[in-house]
């Protein structure tokens, strides 16, 4: 539930704070007060509004789901928004984005609005039908969830076959074309550090022909060897410093030679083709590591096109066995929740009686193959299509479907928000909603804003919402205030007598049902 609101600064509000109760909470009061206004100012609080107020807060007691977000659990969560040159949005002080704290939030909020279709979707009136199967028999969970895990393998497999027939119809061509990129490489055979020795000869090459000329100009310093020698002796210098040098350049120049020597077979425009077919590889796979792996990819590729027919072969056999077990569970499932029709349509009409509605009928329509079997349950009011039906049994409608799902709720639903849910209904229309949400309260913390007694004298909890000059306030308001709200809400400004009575006997009429 939210347990406090506040807001600060938003439109007509200055500031407002709220302790706020379980059960049914009303907002009343005259036309362009700012209901609402206050509403949307709930709502954005959570994120599933936009901030437009300077500070609008909520402290709600919800388990949240946030450790992908880093968001702690405290013992009371605070959700918070603020604006001044653009929104931002905190969960305990934390700041997070608009998408997050709407996440976190969803699960425990609805705004129910003429857009919300959700209560009527395919997949929520499967979930009440078999919730009911499930809790008179105790045997649809487990078909469910084997429906499901087969399911989800057969759609697997049939899409891996599809993948499987496409590859079939132009195995030709991609068997050909991997062994065309296969041959392609072999036939270069490229060996991963060639192209560096590669280079290496050809820098040798193109240097050796000056470099040898000038190591035989250089080596008649070597005739002089032996004189320089004597000279040194004959100083009295000791001569293994230069004998050093000499062997050092001997050494030099003899490895020079013996390089230069071994590359006179090197054909030089062979070594410049070889480098040029490894750039041609390098260009085209980017290096030849990656080109030595593009070739054993389309090894297996091809090794894959040649067992092609073994592996449809068992793919094709698991399918079938797939679905046929899909069928036969799916059947089960249609079987188990066409028996429970009749009851679950009898409950609803006991409700849409009590709501002043037409009857409900209800089929099953068989739909391809889903997640949640083969059944679409279509509804009818007095045999007339959802889509024809007016806004005030639309909303009673969805107010029954509700009230069914509550009864095997087994904690809180969170909060709903609902907008003039009664608005243009009789006296009796109204009571008949009221009572309904009533019963919801007992699973839903619920926000309503009301123009009718019925529903207003059911609240838990009712505050009044109303101006002064430009600014709107809102207070709660004890059992007096109330009387005196519906008698107003009743006989408008000039409020009699019997209005006051037919106040205290709704809110008194009221207290004793609760």
């Amino acid at each position: 539930m939210i347990e406090r609101f506040y807001l600060k600064e938003y439109l007509s509000f200055k500031s407002v704070e709220l302790q706020l109760q379980n059960g049914l909470v009303v907002f009343t009061g005259p036309s362009g007060s700012g209901k609402s206004i206050l509403m949307n100012a709930i709502l954005s609080s959570v994120g599933l509004g936009n901030c437009e107020a300077a500070l609008c807060e909520s402290q709600v007691a919800w388990e949240l789901e946030g450790e992908e977000f880093g968001i702690e659990n405290d013992e009371v969560n605070v959700f918070r928004s603020v604006k001044k040159e653009k929104a931002r949005y905190f969960i305990n002080s934390q700041s997070v984005s608009k998408k997050i704290i709407n996440t976190l939030s969803a699960p425990y909020v609805r705004h129910i609005s003429l857009k919300d279709y959700s209560d009527f979707d395919n997949e929520n009136l499967l979930h009440i039908i078999d919730t009911r199967i499930e809790k008179r028999t105790g045997s649809i969970v487990d078909i469910k969830n084997r429906y499901r895990q087969l399911f989800v393998e057969h759609k697997e497999i049939k899409s891996h076959l599809m993948q499987l027939e496409e590859e079939e119809k132009r195995i030709v061509e991609l068997k050909e074309f991997a062994a065309f990129e296969i041959q392609k490489i072999q036939e270069i055979d490229p060996k991963i550090g060639e192209d560096e020795e590669l280079i290496e000869i050809k820098k040798e090459l193109s240097k050796k022909e000056k470099a040898t000329q000038k190591i035989d100009a250089a080596s008649a310093i070597f005739e002089f060897e032996h004189q320089v020698s004597a000279a040194l002796e004959l100083l009295d210098v000791e001569s293994a410093f230069f004998d050093d040098a000499m062997n050092e350049l001997h050494a030099v120049f003899d490895n020079a030679s013996e390089r230069f020597s071994s590359l006179e077979e090197v054909n030089i425009e062979e070594v410049l083709n070889r480098i040029e077919s490894l750039s041609h590889i390098k260009r085209r796979y980017g290096s030849i590591e990656e080109a030595l792996a593009y070739k054993e990819q389309k090894i297996k590729e091809l090794q894959k096109y040649e067992n092609i027919e073994f592996e449809k072969e068992a793919l094709v056999q698991r399918e079938q066995v797939l679905d046929r077990e899909v069928q036969r569970l799916a059947k089960e499932l249609t079987q188990l929740r066409e028996e429970e029709l009749t009851s679950f349509c009898d409950d609803m009409n006991r409700y849409l009686k009590e709501l002043y509605l037409r009857e409900l009928s209800v089929s099953l329509e068989q739909i391809p193959h889903g997640m949640y079997g083969q059944d679409s349950v279509m509804l009818k009011l007095n045999n007339t299509d959802l889509q024809k039906i007016s806004t005030g049994e639309f909303n009673r409608l969805r107010l029954a479907i509700l009230a069914l799902k509550s009864e095997s709720m087994q904690k809180n639903g969170g909060v709903l928000l609902l907008d003039e849910i009664d608005a243009n209904l009789s006296g009796e229309e109204s009571m008949s909603v009221a009572k309904v949400l009533k019963q919801l309260s007992r699973y839903f913390q619920i926000f309503v804003i009301s123009h009718q007694p019925q529903l207003t004298s059911m609240g838990d909890q009712h505050f009044f919402v109303h101006k002064q000059g430009d600014e709107s306030f809102v207070r709660a308001l004890d059992f007096n205030e109330r009387t005196e709200e519906i008698a107003r809400i009743i006989s408008g400004k000039g409020i009699s007598e019997e209005a006051k009575k037919f106040a205290k006997e709704l809110l008194e009429a009221s207290r004793c049902a609760s």
